[in-house]
């Protein structure tokens, strides 16, 4: 089967109109702010300009606000976005919300819909995906899954030691993922829970000091004692979690890469200005050949990136689980991005090195994405294990 990587001219009109306003109103305010926003007032004032240029919410459905876009439409608009840190936070994709919202989506409820997903489309609140616990629990292995939900009358009991959970502080609910069967290392038994902020038995226990700082609502620690929720705050059916999860995981990792791109075509025009106007040892920068070597090693990066990204956001359209290209396209964009960014700092030399431009700040915010949704080394594992098990069932036919 054929894959159609042609455009279609809605998305591409968006596309422009997205690249439009990163350059004249999220970059003047990413500089301003150094590229991290902290307030509320920074969030919601990007977000209403995005409202009033019309490139709010690309991906949500037109019942919620948003423009219904698939994943390789998202795969344009995204890259656009992702060319300033501020650029999916203003347009309301960043992680974990654009996540959250895709998942809601598919497998709320109604109700979970019009109490959840409606004001997150629209930027009323925020949320987080209460996933990942401190060793020995679920990290690059779900099923170590420790925190434990047990039945009450009328709901559930929820407890456990959650870490690393980007932008809780702030987050309006959580997608809670507890263990409602079975045992840690167990496939199965996994359950999610749509907790609210308020609800007292979910506790912030600190801040988690980290490289990156421009997710918005950190990366937090959290502790749930008796946290007590209804039945109708299961998200899908109980102990199929992990399968559910499904639904956000690939697309999630897709539209990581996309953001990430577009910094990769910043860091790269940077360097290529760098490049044009600096002269030394008789010449521009940019006619000396190691120079140009990494300016056309970007270059292949960023195209490589883009391609694989399409491969496999075309695969999630068609309803396939694209595990092998998401993870394929994951782990090469993670590193790529970071290949290019080094090399853009590289070729600005101590420009790069200082705080006059944001070279350092991309840096340091790339760099754990080649750890954030799964370690280059698992994906790795998973490619191969893959590739040997189509190799072992072909040979046995």
């Amino acid at each position: 089967m054929t894959v159609d990587l042609a455009q279609d001219p809605v998305v591409a009109d968006l596309a422009c109109r997205t690249a439009d306003f990163v350059r004249e109103v999220v970059i003047p305010a990413e500089e301003q702010h150094r590229g991290v926003a902290r307030t509320e007032n920074v969030r919601l004032g990007l977000q209403r300009a995005a409202k009033d240029a019309g490139v709010f919410a690309p991906h949500v459905g037109e019942e919620f606000g948003g423009h219904g876009l698939d994943m390789r439409g998202r795969a344009a608009v995204f890259e656009e976005a992702g060319y300033s840190l501020l650029g999916p936070l203003a347009l309301n994709i960043a992680a974990p919300d654009e996540g959250n919202m895709h998942m809601l989506e598919a497998i709320a409820t109604a109700e979970q819909k019009d109490r959840y997903l409606r004001p997150l489309a629209a930027g009323a609140i925020r949320s987080c995906f209460a996933m990942t616990e401190p060793a020995p629990g679920a990290g690059s292995d779900p099923s170590a899954l420790a925190t434990r939900a047990a039945r009450v009358r009328g709901g559930w009991r929820i407890d456990g030691h959650k870490w690393f959970i980007t932008g809780a502080d702030g987050a309006g609910f959580a997608i809670c993922m507890a263990r409602t069967s079975g045992e840690p290392g167990d496939q199965g038994g996994a359950t999610m829970f749509l907790v609210d902020a308020d609800n007292p038995g979910m506790k912030t226990v600190r801040h988690i000091e980290t490289l990156d700082e421009s997710l918005y609502g950190g990366h937090v620690e959290l502790l749930f004692e008796d946290c007590v929720v209804p039945d109708e705050a299961v998200l899908g059916e109980v102990d199929q979690g992990f399968r559910y999860a499904q639904v956000r995981l690939g697309p999630a990792r897709m539209t990581h890469c996309m953001r990430w791109l577009g910094i990769a075509r910043r860091a790269q025009d940077i360097a290529v200005g760098r490049a044009a106007d600096r002269r030394l040892f008789g010449s521009r920068l940019g006619d000396l050949g190691m120079v140009q070597q990494m300016i056309a090693d970007n270059e292949i990066d960023i195209a490589a990136a883009r391609g694989l990204i399409l491969q496999a956001s075309w695969e999630l359209d068609q309803g396939r689980s694209a595990s092998q290209s998401t993870s394929i396209a994951k782990t090469f964009c993670a590193e790529a991005v970071w290949r290019v960014v080094d090399r853009a700092l590289q070729i600005c030399g101590s420009l790069g090195v200082s705080g006059d431009i944001l070279l350092g700040r991309f840096l340091r915010e790339v760099r754990p994405f080649r750890i954030y949704d799964g370690p280059s080394e698992t994906h790795r594992w998973a490619i191969a294990r893959r590739v040997m098990r189509r190799h072992t069932e072909a040979a046995a036919q």
